[in-house]
């Protein structure tokens, strides 16, 4: 009789138990095979290539994650609202859909906002009110239609003879608010009206000099990174905190003021000096010439991510009474974003080229995305900031 290296008979298994072996142990290699692929797809690492997954497309004006790369060549609009606070000039309507928002004093200290808006999410924007030459010198990077009602001497000579797109009262694309004691500053528009005009012009397009703007992420990191440091006492750190601003355009409480910073929004909530807080109405979409007071709700704080304060030269215009702002210059800046305080300058060449912010170093600021609020302070004003 054969025998094998042992001694031992061999064993002959069972045919059908064999097949169940190999069935149980394909099973389990299965089973493992997916598990993994599951776990991978579930929890992928950092370094993960997911190069099928398209990348985010951000708005070239405000640095937001937006739906689709063509919205960046939308049309843009630069309207002229009015900041008065007995006139009916307040609570502004659309205001915090502005990407740049510019304030300047338009005269006897009362200052005045231009703002810069593409693709607005509103149905109202406004009070709309006059133009001052400087602000023409603002918005004309933009490549945007500047709305207005009427203006001072010298802005409407120049927009007259210039290359902007002009929108002045117009009762096709505007209306009149009544009913709601704003007095004279009842004009509105909206974005659906101003995208009624652009048509009537063959407005199709708009080509903007935006400002620099952050990463989403690298913004996020940058305040983290301050409140960690600031909540411990051991952690020393480049950056220094403003936590809040104070931004004084001259000795009128209503006019002057003050930011608060919000680091769980890292946005800074507006208020005056008078210790009011900035409310403007957000209106519905889906309105048409509303009532702002009546028909849009509740009021919302004005909340800009970034805030540039430009110091600059003015005095007052021909009339002694329309103020003048030295726009084609250069001058000290302070820019507030991330919970912190950057001192640098501004500078423009031209009226067609936009402001360059550096800081004390010379390097170009970029700035977190959202709202950027600039104001224009005059030599006789100053900042402040804790």
């Amino acid at each position: 009789m054969a025998k094998n290296h042992s001694g031992k008979k061999k064993r002959k298994w069972p045919m059908i138990l064999l097949l169940s072996i190999g069935l149980i142990a394909s099973a389990i290699m299965t089973f493992f095979y997916f598990w993994q692929n599951h776990q991978t797809s579930e929890a992928p690492s950092g370094d993960d290539d997911r190069s099928d997954y398209p990348s985010p497309v951000h708005s070239v004006m405000t640095g937001l994650e937006i739906a689709d790369a063509s919205l960046n060549s939308s049309p843009t609009f630069c309207v002229q609202i009015p900041n008065g606070s007995t006139d009916g000039a307040r609570p502004q309507a659309g205001l915090t859909e502005a990407a740049v928002v510019f304030e300047a004093i338009a005269e006897t200290g009362i200052t005045r906002f231009a703002a810069i808006f593409q693709n607005p999410d509103t149905s109202v924007i406004g009070p709309v009110r006059s133009l001052r030459p400087y602000y023409l010198d603002w918005d004309t990077p933009f490549d945007c239609t500047v709305v207005h009602a009427g203006g001072s001497d010298e802005a409407l000579a120049a927009i007259a003879t210039g290359v902007q797109r002009d929108l002045d009262e117009d009762y096709s694309y505007m209306w009149r608010e009544e009913g709601s004691n704003r007095l004279w500053n009842n004009l509105f528009t909206s974005p659906a009206k101003l995208a009624e005009f652009n048509q009537s012009k063959g407005y199709t397009s708009s080509s903007p000099q935006a400002f620099s703007r952050l990463s989403p992420n690298a913004a996020e990191q940058a305040a983290t990174d301050l409140q960690n440091c600031l909540a411990d006492a051991e952690c020393e750190t480049e950056q220094e905190s403003a936590q809040t601003i104070s931004v004084n355009f001259g000795s009128y409480l209503n006019y002057n003021t003050r930011y608060s910073y919000d680091p769980v929004t890292n946005t800074y909530l507006r208020s005056y000096q008078t210790g009011d807080a900035h409310l403007v109405y957000h209106c519905p979409t889906d309105l048409t010439e509303p009532n702002t007071k009546s028909e849009c709700g509740e009021l919302v704080q004005v909340a800009p991510s970034a805030i540039a304060v430009m110091m600059v030269q003015e005095g007052t215009m021909a009339d002694g009474y329309h103020e003048q702002i030295s726009t084609i210059n250069s001058g000290k800046a302070y820019i507030f974003q991330n919970g912190s305080i950057v001192e640098g300058t501004w500078q423009k060449s031209s009226q067609q080229s936009q402001i360059v912010f550096r800081n004390d170093f010379g390097e170009e600021v970029s700035f977190t995305p959202g709202q950027l609020w600039i104001a224009a302070v005059p030599q006789f004003g100053s900042v402040d900031w804790e």
